[in-house]
């Protein structure tokens, strides 16, 4: 279909996305990329969003949102700076129990890949930009959103308007537009703070993630391209107010004090970043001609890195969906496609937010019996190889039903 004018001054699309973040650039790419027409709404712009400052965190990527974004043609341009994850180590601070996630057990391919998020955004956008069937605005606000039987429409503050059969909110878990159209949504404050920034060290990594779990928060230092890692440490607040306070030399010693000496010497490499930590999750991920996508419909907390995995899970089941309706001549904002897309998607999500949340639960307490509990379960996984290599393949987005793009198929 091709971008046209239903009614004076109104540019009509295939779909609208609301939010042109690392996930809505995802879904365009997708959608776009086999010929839709997709308009893409962005309240900020993209040389502030490509600056180093913008967003320190790094993803971790799994291998089937690899096999998403090789279909959409970005993972090229995202592999030179995209650091295999060959082993993940995973133990509670203190015990001598260790589980080992190791790339060889599988197929020896990586578990996933850890990419800055800058270079994710770049490689989206780059892509985006080729496709001459997506349209971005940028630094607009929304003045008004309405909805009839046969579109949704976007006044724009700048006085444009857009239109499309199925508007996709991709703003993140604090969206305004999810609260404008009256979607509830429950928030649970967890009382930490992410603390996010790239440490070098003189020793190679060797492509090992570890997690650590400690009583005030998790702590994850992440293998990145030379030698230098991502840490994301869950803090608790006010231990990560006293953090802030520290100049990087100290910062440094923290992490020393955390993670031992396996690397050997670490510095700060470039600013900290500090994220409150909250989890969303809407009462529903759809209305009328609106799906909720990524984490505007939930947002996690980030103890096993699979937000973004998950969000883009979210994508891949919206395109499909919209793809296969416009191709047969549907309405893809109908009620009975966004019913199959809430079905589709609602278990998954619920299944990570009880495994993360019980997770950051489990092991923020204490108590010895629950200790003792914790290193026993750890120790029995290690143990098991089924159950290590189930636990693996989940991480790595290859169970369940997945959408054709996660399993590396085109729509």
């Amino acid at each position: 279909m091709g971008m046209s004018g239903t009614e004076t001054g109104c540019l009509a699309g295939d779909l609208l996305v609301l939010g042109g973040g690392l996930t809505g650039l995802a879904l365009a790419a997708a959608v776009g990329g086999a010929g839709y027409q997709v308009l893409v709404v962005e309240r900020d712009r993209y040389p502030r969003m490509l600056a180093g400052p913008y967003d320190g965190r790094a993803t971790a990527v799994a291998r089937g949102s690899k096999r998403l974004l090789d279909a959409l043609g970005v993972w090229p341009a995202i592999l030179p700076h995209a650091e295999p994850i060959r082993e993940i180590l995973v133990a509670e601070a203190g015990s001598p129990v260790e589980v080992r996630y190791d790339s060889m057990e599988l197929d020896g391919e990586p578990l996933g890949w850890i990419v800055e998020n800058r270079r994710i955004r770049e490689a989206l956008l780059g892509r985006v930009r080729e496709l001459p069937a997506v349209r971005l605005f940028e630094g607009e606000e929304v003045a008004e959103i309405r909805r009839d039987a046969f579109a949704a429409r976007l006044a724009l503050a700048s006085g444009r308007r857009l239109s499309a059969p199925l508007l996709a909110i991709c703003e993140g878990r604090l969206s305004r537009s999810r609260e404008r159209l009256g979607i509830g949504a429950r928030r649970w404050d967890y009382g930490q703070t992410g603390i996010v920034c790239t440490l070098r060290h003189e020793r190679p990594h060797g492509g090992v993630a570890v997690e650590r779990f400690f009583p005030d928060g998790p702590f994850a230092v992440l293998p990145m391209p030379g030698d230098r890692s991502s840490i994301v440490w869950a803090l608790e607040d006010g231990l990560a107010a006293a953090m802030r306070e520290l100049d990087d030399t100290a910062f440094a010693a923290e992490v020393e004090e955390r993670f031992g000496d396996r690397l050997g010497a670490v510095s700060v490499e470039g600013p900290r970043w500090y994220y409150p930590l909250v989890l969303v999750w809407s009462e529903r991920y759809t209305d009328w001609r609106v799906a909720l996508v990524g984490d505007t419909a939930r947002g996690i907390h980030p103890i096993s890195g699979q937000g973004w995995n998950l969000a883009l899970r979210d994508v891949a089941a919206v395109a499909e969906t919209v793809v296969e309706r416009l191709r047969l001549g549907l309405d893809p904002g109908e009620p009975a496609a966004l019913e199959s897309y809430e079905a589709w998607r609602r278990f998954d999500s619920l299944a990570l937010v009880a495994i993360t949340d019980g997770i950051n639960r489990l092991f923020a307490n204490d108590l010895l019996p629950l200790r003792l509990a914790r290193n026993v379960g750890l120790a029995l996984v290690e143990r098991l190889p089924p159950a290590k290599r189930f636990f693996m393949r989940h991480a790595m987005g290859m169970v369940g039903d997945l959408p054709r793009l996660m399993r590396g198929e085109p729509l």
